[in-house]
């Protein structure tokens, strides 16, 4: 029988002992060093039943936070309102309280409705007035046009919106067609800069032929300052059964179209701008820009 074996062979007496050390207040290490018992098994077999003395239990750091979250569920808290005023995980919440009945709705289906509406309101608002200030920092960061900046701007402009001529259709003069004022404005400025003189203008209204056409003129005759009487006649747009207008209401007058007399020779130097605005933005990339055929005799 080796040493070992024989220290453990009166079991009985030696678990009277690791008690009796237990109930003095020891630790289950102290009681190993006191016995020389250093098999962990043995040693949990010979302190089975006997309690932990107080001293050795560790506290648990959530206990009070356990305490505190149940409290505050009877007083009819939710889990994320716990959460804010405890500032533990809601598993942790839920883990904790799940026992307890759920509070009663603080409001009813209408006041609940009401106050998201109210909410989303309020974040609507903000927003706007968010929108508002970044347009109006861009808007006052342009500042005045010089004659240059808005002969840039102009042709930029006619050769996004405006007629161009076509290899299959000579087109070689200005007109220009819109429906927002702002545009119609600067468009009109621009042939100010070019010296193109009002009398020069044909203008007529491209509307709906269920919209208002002679409030939609007297708009347009107003913005311009060309008179009403001058309009040459409205274009109406037919509608059909699967017409499904979305322009409608008092700020639908239509379009605007402006053609300009006898601008031939005015047209070919815009397009030439154009291209040198093309030209302008990339020099690099010059072997790139692509002419149309009635401008470049490279092409």
């Amino acid at each position: 029988m080796t040493e070992t074996t024989s220290k453990y062979a009166d079991f009985e007496g030696l678990r009277e002992r690791a008690v009796a050390l237990r109930r003095e207040g020891l630790s289950v290490r102290q009681i190993r060093d006191r016995l020389k018992v250093f098999n962990n098994d043995m040693l949990h077999r010979l302190l089975q039943g006997e309690p932990a003395p107080e001293w050795t239990k560790r506290p648990n750091a959530k206990d009070d936070l356990r305490e505190k979250a149940r409290e505050l569920r009877l007083q009819g808290m939710t889990y994320d309102q716990i959460q804010v005023e405890l500032g533990c995980s809601k598993s942790s919440i839920s883990l904790w309280v799940r026992d307890l009945p759920k509070p009663k709705p603080r409001f009813t289906e209408e006041e609940r409705l009401a106050r998201m509406q109210a909410g989303l309101a309020a974040l609507r608002t903000s927003q706007d007035r968010e929108r508002q200030e970044t347009k109006r920092v861009a808007r006052e960061s342009v500042g005045d046009l010089s004659d240059r900046e808005l002969f840039i701007a102009g042709v930029t402009l006619y050769w996004a919106e405006g007629m161009k001529d076509k290899p299959y259709s000579r087109r070689e003069s200005l007109l220009f067609i819109n429906s927002d004022p702002n545009v119609i404005k600067l468009y009109l400025r621009w042939l100010d800069l070019l010296g193109v003189a009002r009398e020069r203008l044909h203008v007529r209204v491209s509307i709906h032929e269920t919209a208002d056409v002679a409030e939609a003129e007297s708009f347009w005759s107003e913005l311009t300052g060309v008179p009403h009487s001058e309009f040459m006649k409205a274009t109406l747009k037919k509608h059909t059964p699967k017409t499904n207008r979305k322009n409608t209401g008092e700020a639908y007058r239509g379009c605007l179209v402006i053609y300009v007399a006898k601008s031939a020779e005015l047209y070919r130097r815009v397009e030439g701008a154009w291209y040198g605005i093309v030209l302008g933005a990339d020099p690099t990339g010059r072997d790139n820009v692509r002419f149309s055929r009635n401008y470049s005799p490279m092409v």
